[in-house]
């Protein structure tokens, strides 16, 4: 899994880098098959935003979070990550069990 970290207006410390890798490291402990996952933080004011996108095997995933607080605002971002791999997992998983084939479309 390959991680990049972006801040805009923000200098990303030793600190906030260890503290998304360990949080991301829980949807890779879900999914296996994440292939990057890009970070935007952004300070605008007294607003702090972060954003994701997940490169999955077959999916991307965007997630943003907004917060007063950066910290809090990477713990609301992961937990929305957090749901929407394992809503695909299992999506992916009973269509993997079920054996249909996805059709692709034209």
């Amino acid at each position: 899994m390959n991680l990049h970290l972006t801040g805009h207006h923000v200098e990303i410390t030793p600190a906030i880098r260890e503290y998304v890798t360990s949080k991301i490291a829980r949807i890779n402990r879900h999914f296996e098959d994440v292939i990057e996952v890009n970070v935007i933080m952004t300070v605008e004011k007294l607003d702090q935003k972060i954003e994701a996108n997940v490169h999955l095997s077959g999916k991307d995933i965007h997630v943003q979070s907004s917060e007063e607080d950066m910290y809090a605002a990477i713990d609301s971002l992961v937990d929305k990550l957090d749901r929407q791999v394992l809503r695909y997992k299992e999506r992916f998983s009973s269509r993997h069990a079920q054996g249909i084939k996805r059709i692709p479309q034209a």
